[in-house]
């Protein structure tokens, strides 16, 4: 029977997607690439390989999983064909890297077409920075841009014929100079003819706002929003960098961090979003709860129904999670006009409540927000696969089984639907509302203000003012 990261494996939620490069003409583009990008090259004729053409097997061999992101800051790619960009990208060290590269492969289809007919296309994502030893080191990251040409420099080539040809044109002697025609000719040999049919790829530049990123220790950086901040795993090696002109918060800093995403109005109570089954997605998330607590009493789960949850529950009685109670009182405000619960940022519930507002970081903010909930095996798969593989390796069987299970039969069936129904935002009529006005408990403010919204938290709770 298969288990751990097999089972996910089997059930095409790790290493989903990839392309399988099979072929001997595929596979020896792929070394002139390796070996021009990295000096490396590989025995195998038989591998995957993702987005950016990184491969789990490769790594395997050369002992090396960077191999293609050395430093973790300026990552190499190699496309061998388009249908990469359907595929996942792995070891992701940048949250903003998927979307540079797909938006890049869009922008340059016709042309990536025409060069991968032939030869593979190798590149890399630049910027300024080469290492990432202090913080502030990733914060001077601030372009990206997407350099690129096939491994027999077609690109290159074509722009030095261009420039001859225009010479050519321009210069009154051109006809007589025998030098500049043989170089003409010996490269339209290799690039075809670029007058009539030009090939050339964009050096496509993006920006870098906000974006999480695998170093120290896993890291969020907000800096373009109205009140700056970060979040880290890491938290003394941003407070001692006297360059990082913004507050860092450490993961377990979690009145700071609600307090950021509450002034920045970054998030929403799920039971008051639009367009959602707010009280559905409540529950379920105390049945994942249930799960862990099930796992931690070494509970078989195999074959659980929500029915045996609910009667799980019931043994369990004053031993339930306060997480679980949380939710519950929240749920019976919801579903059965109960008294409005007051979960406060030190509540372990609190999170769970929450899930980004609609506005470009929205997928930056749900994985913040995964991380922080991580019970939430669901959110944190979608928004966190990182450390969603990091934690499910360490799982009891039943409970890998379960999880692996719930997964392949509730959102590999229709992903983009359930990040949808989890994640979607449905604008309203009515103009946006100011940012939330309460503040996490054990936030500084004045004597007269914390009267002010002690009053109304007791009256609304801390997710703001809520319509019935």
């Amino acid at each position: 029977m298969v288990s751990g990261l097999g089972l996910l494996i089997e059930k095409g939620l790790m290493f989903g997607g990839l392309v399988h490069v099979n072929s001997a003409a595929l596979a020896d583009r792929y070394n002139r690439a390796l070996e021009h990008l990295t000096g490396h090259r590989t025995e195998l004729s038989d591998f995957h390989i993702d987005l950016a053409g990184f491969s789990p097997e490769i790594g395997d061999e050369l002992g090396d999983m960077s191999y293609l992101n050395q430093g973790g800051v300026n990552r190499q790619f190699i496309l061998l064909t388009l249908d990469q960009r359907r595929s996942p990208l792995l070891n992701m060290q940048f949250s903003t890297s998927r979307r540079i590269l797909t938006d890049w492969v869009a922008e340059n289809e016709s042309a990536l077409f025409a060069l991968t007919a032939r030869d593979a296309v190798a590149g890399e994502l630049l910027n300024t920075v080469y290492r990432a030893d202090r913080p502030s080191q990733l914060l001077a990251i601030r372009r990206i841009t997407v350099e690129a040409d096939t491994t027999q420099a077609h690109l290159a080539d074509a722009r030095t014929l261009a420039d001859k040809i225009e010479e050519f044109r321009t210069r009154e002697d051109a006809w007589w100079d025998d030098v500049l025609i043989a170089e003409m000719i010996g490269l339209a040999k290799r690039t075809g003819d670029v007058t009539r049919n030009p090939v050339m790829l964009s050096r496509t530049a993006a920006e870098q706002g906000n974006f999480w990123t695998a170093h120290f220790g896993g890291s969020y950086v907000f800096r373009d929003a109205a009140r700056p901040f970060a979040v880290t795993g890491q938290k003394p090696a941003w407070t001692i960098d006297a360059d990082v002109p913004m507050p860092a918060h450490g993961l377990d800093d979690r009145n700071a961090i609600a307090q950021a995403l509450v002034d920045n109005a970054l998030v929403e109570p799920i039971v008051k979003a639009r367009g959602v089954d707010g009280s559905g997605i409540i529950r379920q998330k105390m049945d994942f709860i249930l799960i862990d607590a099930a796992a931690e009493q070494g509970i078989d789960l195999t074959g659980v129904t929500r029915r045996d949850l609910r009667m799980l529950a019931r043994r369990m009685g004053p031993r339930l999670p306060e997480a679980f109670l949380g939710l519950a009182e929240l749920l019976r405000w919801a579903e059965a006009g109960g008294a409005w619960p007051r979960i406060a940022s030190d509540h372990p519930a609190y999170f769970y409540t929450l899930r980004s507002a609609a506005h470009g970081d929205a997928d930056l903010v749900n994985r913040l927000l995964a991380e922080l909930a991580p019970l939430d095996f669901r959110q944190l798969f979608i928004c966190h696969k990182e450390l969603f593989y990091r934690l499910y390796a360490d799982w009891t069987p039943s409970r890998q089984a379960y999880v692996a299970e719930f997964l392949e039969r509730e959102y590999q069936v229709d992903k983009a639907g359930m990040r949808q129904a989890l994640f979607g935002h449905e604008p309203g009529m009515e103009p946006p509302p100011p940012p939330p006005a309460v503040a996490p408990s054990k936030a500084p403010a004045t004597a007269a203000r914390r009267a002010r919204k002690n009053d109304l938290v007791t009256r609304v709770g801390p997710w703001g003012a809520v319509r019935r």
